[in-house]
This record gives C-alpha cells, structure tokens and sequence, in this order.
C-alpha cells in the first residue's frame, strides 16, 4: 500500500506563494489519480485540484475557488505530487490533504472525497492580511 506525506506548509501573507509537496513511499503513484483536499476550522473537506490519468498522459481539473491561482504537477521520478499556490488569500487557510485512488479508476476527475482510498496526514496553511 502506498503512504502519502504532504509538506511544505507555513504562515504567508496574502498575495504569497507556497508549494505543497505529497511525497508517496511504499509504492509508485504513477497511475493514480490524485487529489488535493482542504478543510478549514469549523468547515467541511473541500475539494481544491485533482488529475487524473489518460491515454496522452495525464490532466487537471481545478475547483472554481482556485482556478487560476493553484496548480497540480506531479514528478514520476521523485514520485511527488505538487501543489502550486499562488496569489494566496486569507480564506485559503486550511489544513491540505492530498489523496491517491489506488483500486480501479476510469477516465474521470475524481472530486469526493469518498473516491480516494489513501491519505495523507495534512499540512497547515495560513495566509495572513
């Protein structure tokens, strides 16, 4: 089974930029789709970004409230998924999960978090004003 472990958390300030990384051990990630979930205090876990994997590779999918701003990658090799976040606001603050579908999985944008399987344990995120 693979691990998920998410890093690159911190206090910013808005209009900032910070790269969270998921680093997976265990197991390589490479044909998982993957996500990237937040939840703030006293809310549920939203979904933010997800990619999914297709004949051409792969691709992306963003929720509206960071379309534009954040970016999902991932690096085969270090096998590490990324989350690029820019021009941060206050009400990105949340603690950042990311997520990997490991059991069967077609062409889709998976944005529940009841299609993942795997988690990891979060990383704290505050953008201050």
């Amino acid at each position: 089974q693979v691990q998920l472990v998410e890093s690159g958390g911190g206090l910013v300030q808005a209009g900032g930029s910070l790269r969270l990384s998921c680093a997976a051990s265990g197991r390589t990630f490479s044909n998982y789709p993957m996500g990237w979930f937040r939840q703030a205090p006293g809310k549920e876990r939203e979904f933010v970004a997800a990619m999914k994997i297709t004949w051409s590779g792969g691709s992306t999918y963003y929720a509206d409230s960071v379309k534009g701003r954040f970016t999902i990658s991932r690096d085969n090799a270090k096998n590490t998924v990324y989350l690029q976040m820019n021009s941060l606001k206050p009400e990105d603050t949340a603690v950042y999960y990311c997520a990997a579908r490991t059991y069967s999985s077609g062409s889709y944008y998976y944005t529940s978090d009841r299609e993942y399987d795997v988690w990891g344990q979060g990383t704290q995120v505050t953008v201050s004003s």
